[in-house]
């Protein structure tokens, strides 16, 4: 299998290395590809992998004691899945699952974490990335708690758009319920709502995002929130596209 080279990379956080520090890491990167539900750490499992998304993006789920999963995060090209090896973790906290199909780069932690102590950029990257998805975490518990959920729907599919980079989205009204721990019939009206605004297109599991610009209006202030976080220490959107594009 060829190395990776940095000049196609699509992962910020790996773009973004110098490339004496790439190629430390280049060795031992894989490039997997990423199935719809597939289930990359597990609750409590070692973390031996991380990975850096590429196309695609990654749901952080907290699994409680009856087994019922609830979204916490997103993670995609502009991040790293398994981040909280950085912290000294050894065992993963959430369950980290793929909303979508995708293509991502894996890495052994054993080999990130003797890449670290040679890697000052990687290092100060891989800790502003913590920073910013422990804000996105901490942002969707007050989210939840506090905004009505046709803002919260907004802002995840926000999220997801920014994570995507397409327009549509294979999304059932199942899986949006469980990533924001609500009903089914509350994300139907709720999505219903939004496509009476014109905002989206619904249909057959695949929303469309049609106007951005609506649909950031109708989304609560959690979302500009981490976008704001993320752009402060990064200097650039998490966005794979420029919002407004679509």
């Amino acid at each position: 299998m060829s190395r990776p080279t940095q000049k196609t990379i699509r992962n910020r956080i790996l773009a973004a290395l110098p490339p004496l520090e790439f190629e430390l890491l280049a060795l031992n990167l894989v490039p997997v590809d990423l199935h719809l539900g597939e289930t990359l750490h597990r609750s409590g499992d070692t973390i031996e992998h991380v990975y850096f998304p590429e196309i695609g993006f990654i749901s952080a789920m907290a699994v409680l004691s009856d087994g019922s999963p609830l979204e916490i995060g997103l993670i995609g090209a502009e991040g790293m899945a398994g981040v909280s090896v950085i912290l000294g973790a050894t065992a993963s906290y959430t369950e980290t699952m793929c909303q979508t199909g995708g293509a991502a780069h894996r890495l052994p932690v054993a080999a990130l974490h003797s890449a670290l102590t040679h890697a000052p950029h990687l290092r100060d990257l891989l800790l502003r990335y913590v920073h910013v998805f422990s804000v996105q975490v901490a942002q969707t518990a007050a989210c939840n708690a506090h905004h009505e959920l046709g803002e919260r729907l907004a802002r995840w599919l926000l999220a997801a758009h920014d994570r995507s980079g397409i327009p549509e989205l294979s999304l059932t009204q199942d899986l949006i319920a469980v990533m924001l721990g609500v009903r089914r019939s509350t994300v139907s009206i709720a999505a219903s709502a939004l496509q009476k605004a014109g905002v989206i297109r619904y249909q057959h599991g695949r929303i469309t995002v049609v106007d951005r610009a609506g649909l950031e209006e109708a989304a609560c202030e959690c979302y500009r929130s981490v976008v704001s976080e993320y752009r402060r220490l990064f200097g650039t959107d998490p966005a794979v596209v420029v919002a407004g594009n679509q």
